[in-house]
């Protein structure tokens, strides 16, 4: 079973606490529209879903006069003359237009019977002009309405004449308009926007402002933090219905009875122009035309202070649970999940703006984003960590199992839950002697003599692919053929007897202080049934084999030592060993031997100086 990686409680919390900071703070500026990172997500993502609804039909009420090319090119240039903008205003009125917005700044003055001629022009038709508010760059922003560092305003005899309203834009840091300005903070006060002033004229409608609304006459109009209303095109450019004023100045015009005329530049080359989703160039005008369509309509976008926090609550919402779904579920569970959270936001925010209602796209996904990074860097860390940890836990743990075995398990998990019975070689070993050398050696100078003792059983075992099943002491059971794939069991056991008979009298011999005859090696082999299971309780276990097998192996290292010869191997196993007799010395003596706890006898070979030349491993 795969062991559930848990990340420390310490980790979450400040992990959680810092995406809790930083949603926070995105939500705060989100909330008070200021800008931020989140503003250069958003303006994509709007584009894409004004583009994803397409576009609207415009309201009939607002009709656009252009002073387009084919106006340029028949009056000789721009801009046009005063007298024949004021003959313009004629025609619009005579045309039966309710109302005038003129969205070109009349701020320097000409001929003056040329300007009278404008200004009574203005006077037939309730009429409002534009001005500009000049701003400085990296200004303070106000905390209310926008705040103009100046402003071009319209000469006296056209104010008289006329309303006026500041027609500037906010557009994101690409250029394209997000917001009319309904409200400004200027030196001459609180002055309204050019889009508000010409719906108010139209509707002969005293203006109210709320916090987070406009209306005039009998609906609310929402609008965004500091009186700015969200602009919702209604298409490419032209979508409101525009009429050319070289039309009207040759009384070729439609009528425009009751109609809110906007009269701007579209000229090429001529006056201010913006790009939006539908139209890399849509001239200024068309931009104050859709805000006054919207303030008479109501055809717009709801982003207001509700919407703001809104938006605020869901990003901390998700940044959190996101956060605390990376670092309690495993990677695999945790990131899909946040991943269909966002988008489910996503379809949710495309949804609403289809209805009207403008909820940030962005605003969720920067605020998640980064500490769902943070938080899987973090958990992938702590992982490494842990499984570095268990890895060396589990490598510890396997020194009490033989490599082979450790193996198979950690593969199947379930090995040994049944015990099997198969046939394999057990080998017996054991230093005859030991324990009166270890009386003279001391506890410390035993330990490291049976350390180097147990290294080198096992590291000639390992060569002839068997397993040290238990070591006992200065004894070992060393079994073949249980686990591993190598053939000839039999063959195998008996050649690494031979081999450890050889190297243990070596390495006697170098031990210091030794005595001939001081201490040997004696070995017990037999090849039969055993059986391999798992022994002890289900939480504590080990794996063991057993039989009579194993039994007459130990026996016969008994033997080996009674008859004071170095292996004992009993009939059994050197018939299943395969190869010739050529391989191996023969026996000193074979004999019909009793066993103790057998009541049978069986035949034993006994070898006083064992070899044999094994030509798998060329060990001798």
């Amino acid at each position: 079973m795969q062991r559930r990686v848990r990340t420390p409680l310490t980790t979450i919390a400040l992990v959680a606490l810092a995406a809790i900071a930083w949603a926070g703070w995105l939500g705060t500026l989100h909330v008070a529209g200021q800008r931020s990172v989140v503003d250069l997500v958003e303006a994509p993502l709007t584009d894409l879903r004004l583009v994803l609804t397409g576009p609207r039909k415009a309201p009939d009420d607002v009709v656009i006069v252009a002073i387009d090319d084919a106006t340029v090119a028949a009056e000789g240039g721009y801009p046009l003359e005063r007298e024949r903008l004021a003959m313009l205003i004629q025609a619009v009125a005579a045309a039966g237009a309710r109302t005038l917005a003129l969205d070109i700044l009349l701020v320097d003055p000409a001929d003056p019977d040329a300007d009278d001629a404008l200004a009574a022009a203005l006077a037939t038709i309730p009429s409002v002009i534009a001005s500009a508010g000049q701003f400085r760059q990296g200004g303070p922003q106000a905390l209310l309405a926008p705040m103009p560092d100046s402003d071009l305003w319209p000469l006296p005899k056209f104010e008289r004449a006329a309303a006026v309203g500041l027609a500037n834009v906010a557009a994101d840091a690409g250029g394209t308009p997000r917001h009319l300005p309904l409200l400004f903070q200027t030196p001459r006060g609180l002055v309204q926007g050019f889009a508000l002033r010409a719906a108010a004229l139209h509707r002969r409608a005293e203006t109210i402002l709320s916090a987070d609304s406009v209306t005039i006459g009998d609906e609310p109009v929402p609008l965004d933090t500091r009186w700015h209303l969200p602009l919702r095109f209604f298409g490419p450019a032209r979508s409101i219905r525009t009429i050319s004023a070289q039309d009207l100045l040759a009384g070729q015009g439609p009528p425009l009875t009751g109609r809110l005329v906007v009269i701007g530049v579209t000229a090429t080359g001529v006056g201010d122009s913006f790009a939006t989703p539908f139209d890399p160039v849509t001239p200024g005008v068309e931009i104050q035309a859709t805000g006054i369509a919207q303030l008479l309509s109501g055809q717009g976008l709801a982003r207001n202070a509700a919407i703001r926090q809104a938006d605020a609550s869901l990003a901390l919402m998700l940044a959190l649970s996101g956060v605390l779904l990376v670092l309690l579920l495993p990677l695999t569970q945790g990131l899909p999940l946040v991943c269909l959270a966002l988008l489910a936001v996503l379809a949710g925010a495309v949804i609403l703006f289809a209805s009207g209602i403008w909820m940030s796209a962005a605003l969720p996904f920067v605020a998640t984003v980064p500490p769902i990074a943070v938080a899987s860097f973090v958990r992938q860390l702590h992982e490494r960590r842990q499984a570095r940890t268990v890895l060396a836990a589990e490598t510890a743990l396997r020194r009490f199992q033989p490599a082979l075995l450790a193996d198979r398990i950690a593969t199947d998990p379930g090995y040994l839950k049944q015990p099997v019975e198969q046939a394999a070689a057990v080998l017996f070993l054991d230093l005859s002697g030991f324990t009166r050398r270890s009386e003279d050696l001391g506890l410390a100078r035993t330990q490291t003599f049976l350390k180097q003792f147990h290294t080198l059983v096992v590291d000639t075992v390992a060569r002839h692919e068997g397993m040290v099943m238990n070591f006992m002491g200065d004894g070992a059971m060393v079994v073949f053929g249980i686990v591993e794939d190598a053939a000839d069991p039999a063959g195998r056991a008996f050649a690494a007897g031979v081999a450890l008979a050889d190297s243990t009298r070596d390495w006697l011999a170098e031990q210091p202080q030794a005595e001939p005859g001081d201490l040997g090696l004696r070995l017990g082999l037999h090849y039969g049934a055993v059986v391999l299971a798992r022994l002890g309780h289900d939480a504590h276990q080990q794996i063991s084999v057993s039989g009579d097998t194993v039994n007459l192996a130990s026996r016969l290292m008994e033997v080996a030592k009674a008859e004071r010869a170095v292996f004992a191997v009993s009939a059994a196993a050197i018939d299943a060993m395969e190869g010739s007799s050529e391989d191996s010395t023969p026996p000193d003596t074979v004999r019909r031997q009793r066993i103790r706890g057998h009541s049978q006898t069986i035949d034993v070979a006994l070898w006083t100086h064992p070899k044999r030349q094994d030509k798998r491993s060329g060990t001798s």
